[in-house]
């Protein structure tokens, strides 16, 4: 599964935490029954532009990981759950949109279907005709 949240909060001191994004980061992978394989790592971002600037932080999962990209000046925030485990979007959704105040967000959920006959499938191809 591959949740994208992207949202428009209306505190951008959440945005500008980086303890706080930390702290979401490190907490959050049990909460939705993921096992977490590193520390976060959180660090501020200044771009080219004044106005772009942020907060990235990211987790590692033993499924895969967990990322948020704020943009302060545009009160924004980019959310990616990215697994080869379910989870419960629908929460994980909810929590963020809590975690956050957000006031407008989207959502995309790509279902990763991984089945282990189409695995082995592949991987014969790919010993057959490498890229």
């Amino acid at each position: 599964m591959h949740l994208i949240i992207d949202g428009y909060g209306s505190n951008s001191k959440l945005l500008q935490d980086e303890e706080y994004i930390c702290q979401l980061l490190d907490s959050y992978p049990s909460r939705i029954g993921m096992t977490k394989i590193s520390a976060p790592t959180v660090f501020r971002y200044v771009g080219s532009k004044p106005e772009d600037w942020g907060i990235s932080g990211l987790v590692f999962i033993a499924e895969s990981h967990i990322s948020i990209h704020t943009f302060v000046e545009r009160c924004y925030v980019n959310i990616d759950i990215f697994s080869c485990k379910d989870f419960d979007a629908e929460q994980a959704i909810r929590d963020f949109r809590d975690a956050f105040q957000l006031t407008r967000f989207t959502t995309s959920l790509i279902n990763r279907d991984w089945n282990i006959a189409d695995l082995a499938e592949v991987s014969e191809v790919t010993q057959l005709h490498p890229v």
